[in-house]
């Protein structure tokens, strides 16, 4: 198996106890503590079967500094989206399973799962972006708070708010053609954003922080706390406009 397809693996290996554990008996916070446990306990085996001297950077695991000197580091979030993973109806939650190569110094690989939908994006093969539609450009936002940077950004581009849950799930959204751009500034963590971003640069989707900087992965500390994902003709007027 290539790292693609380990990723892959991974991914569709969690969405496997996940769909399952969440049409169960658990319920609200007992279902995502149960969730995220099974989907880490999942995707650490299968990277351990296939990747055994790989470190891993994961939501659901201690850090351990021995990743910084890695060549090798994959960046897991076994379940993004833990809201709408226990709301049961809802699709907009996901699996993150990205590999940071230190002779890159960047992410080379990234697949998330949409366990919900029955699909898996990753880099290779690269997604096809949909052509803009009819009608305002789209702007995805968190459904429970939309941030003032997202309202600037919106009206920069004459755009409306779509409110979609997890981080990762918006930032697919860009990438499925539900939204053009989303651009968050509410603060995360290196595995809710790396293998969505992964994803959306191999898709050929501009990828930032607020001040137009790179993303930059494997960090001493996990806190990555803005991103911009957008169509690229329209990154020069959200960079303008949320700066």
């Amino acid at each position: 198996m290539n790292d693609v397809q380990v990723a892959v693996a991974a991914a569709r290996a969690a969405a496997e106890v996940l769909l399952p554990l969440r049409d169960g008996d658990l319920r609200d916070g007992a279902l995502g503590d149960a969730g995220d446990a099974a989907a880490q306990r999942t995707i650490s085996a299968v990277l351990a079967a296939h990747r055994p001297g790989d470190a891993v950077l994961s939501e659901e695991a201690a850090d351990d500094p021995a990743r910084l000197t890695a060549d090798r580091v994959w960046v897991v979030d076994p379940l993004d989206g833990t809201k709408e993973y226990r709301a049961g109806d809802r699709h907009d939650w996901a699996v993150h399973v990205a590999l940071w190569e230190r002779a890159a110094g960047d992410l080379t690989v990234g697949a998330v799962g949409l366990p919900a939908l029955d699909e898996v994006l990753t880099t290779d093969p690269a997604p096809a972006v949909p052509p803009v539609p009819d009608g305002p450009l789209r702007v995805a936002v968190s459904r429970s708070r939309a941030p003032e940077v997202a309202r600037v950004a919106a009206a920069a581009l004459d755009a409306v708010l779509v409110p979609l849950g997890s981080a990762g799930y918006k930032t697919l959204a860009v990438v499925r053609g539900e939204a053009d751009a989303y651009v968050h500034a509410g603060g995360m963590h290196q595995w809710d954003s790396a293998a969505p971003v992964a994803v959306a640069r191999a898709a050929g989707l501009w990828t930032s922080r607020l001040d137009g900087s790179p993303l930059v992965y494997n960090g001493p500390g996990t806190w990555l706390p803005d991103l911009v994902v957008c169509r690229p003709e329209l990154a020069e007027r959200v960079l303008a406009a949320v700066r």
